[in-house]
């Protein structure tokens, strides 16, 4: 069945232009001088690096055409997380020279982790059981499509790899609540664990991806012209955050300083909506077009991504700004934050265990993640703190309840994830 893609393609041009468009007034704004009001400059910035992002995505997509298939994914969520990274890295380099920004670093990481489990994966997991569930209505016995059922979605064995690495990345994970900084040697830890990930996906044979929307018009390029636009692409997008992820950083202080909103809050929620934006609405796209098993598979990559190379880079990229082997500082805030962060981390491994997540885990997740959202938005400091740390509690045991079940489950993941050759995976 041919993609509609390539039946409409002034639709995708459409969408394609959209993209650019919408990065052109956070773009003149950056090198104009011009001082719109923070509202304002936040709206624009943060529209820019949306359309770079969606630029990005796409063309992260198309790549995949041309590399190993796990590896594909992996880079493929790299690439969609780099306005993530870019204001991540703006608040780290600043806290390098003034210790105050320290805080706005961590609260974008781990808004950014929590939004991806919380959100992400249960979009992906209700839509597409939903779309299955539709589509057999009427029909007996189970019936999968695209890796989902009506009840739950189904992870190849290949994807063991994803869950292996994520397992390990959120057990040490659980030690950095524990820390007055991230260090060098947390960065260290978790580099490698990324570095080693990408070695073991590299070694996963090539397949022909499945393309949506824009991404499916620019890959049914000629290969040549196909990698030139892909390029082109690359460099307009990347060019577009570098001009305005410090810029859209300093705008959402100076709005919670101008409306009397938490800075910290600010950063932790808007700035991941802006950056996540698209990769999110990508899975969803997946998952509608009954392909949920791959929706769900670089949202899990995504994980494994943040929560090894981004957490590693912070003391990095901290050490050079500050111009010292000092790691970056951790208050009480942050620490709660990080414990929740990794007790959902926690718990997403226990329900990925047996290599399936149903719809009623996907709800268990959307509604302590909105949850976090209530303590977070609403309640006063002194109360969101025991909130917090109740979250993250209710994670950790939710994970050893799953565990009861799914324990020898995760030890044949974990096999195959480290040990077992990754040709046999995919065979």
């Amino acid at each position: 069945m041919q993609d509609p893609a390539l039946e409409h393609p002034v639709r995708e041009l459409t969408y394609i232009g959209l993209a650019l468009l919408a990065a052109v007034p956070g773009v003149w704004v950056a090198f104009s001088g011009t001082e719109p009001p923070p509202v304002v400059a936040a709206l624009v910035f943060g529209l820019a690096i949306v359309g770079a992002a969606f630029l990005l995505s796409w063309a992260a997509e198309v790549v995949q055409m041309d590399i190993a298939a796990g590896l594909a994914l992996a880079l493929l969520a790299l690439i969609a997380l780099l306005p993530e990274y870019a204001v991540d890295f703006v608040f780290t380099w600043k806290a390098g020279e003034d210790p105050s920004y320290a805080p706005y670093a961590l609260a974008n990481m781990t808004g950014a982790n929590q939004l991806l489990i919380g959100f992400g994966w249960p979009l992906v997991v209700l839509l597409g059981t939903w779309r299955v569930r539709k589509l057999t209505r009427g029909q007996t016995g189970p019936t999968e499509i695209g890796g989902a059922t009506s009840t739950e979605i189904h992870l190849a064995r290949g994807q063991s790899i994803d869950i292996a690495f994520l397992t390990l990345a959120s057990i040490y994970g659980l030690s950095l609540p524990l820390r007055s900084s991230l260090t060098l040697v947390d960065a260290a830890v978790l580099v490698t664990l990324y570095v080693l990930y990408l070695i073991r996906l590299s070694k996963a044979p090539t397949s022909e991806p499945h393309l949506i929307g824009p991404a499916a018009y620019l890959g049914s390029f000629p290969k040549r012209r196909r990698r030139t636009v892909n390029i082109v692409m690359f460099v307009v997008a990347a060019a577009v955050i570098l001009a305005c992820a410090e810029p859209f950083a300093e705008s959402l202080l100076h709005v919670g300083e101008e409306l009397g909103i938490d800075e910290f809050l600010l950063v932790k929620w808007l700035a991941p909506l802006a950056s996540e934006a698209p990769e999110l609405l990508v899975a969803g796209l997946f998952a509608w077009r009954m392909q949920a098993r791959i929706g769900l598979g670089a949202l899990v990559s995504s994980k494994v991504n943040q929560w090894t190379l981004l957490v590693g880079s912070l003391p990095i990229v901290f050490a050079i700004s500050s111009a010292s082997l000092h790691g970056l500082p951790l208050d009480v805030q942050q620490r709660d934050e990080l414990f929740v962060t990794a007790a959902q981390s926690i718990f997403a491994v226990a329900v990925l265990a047996s290599r399936s997540i149903s719809r009623n885990e996907a709800w268990v997740l959307l509604g302590l993640f909105a949850v976090q959202l209530a303590s977070s938005g609403i309640l006063p400091e002194h109360y969101a703190a025991p909130g917090r740390l109740g979250v993250g509690i209710a994670f950790l045991v939710g994970a050893l309840w799953v565990l009861r079940n799914t324990f020898g489950s995760l030890k044949t993941v974990m096999r195959d994830g480290l040990r077992v050759p990754v040709a046999e995976l995919y065979e």
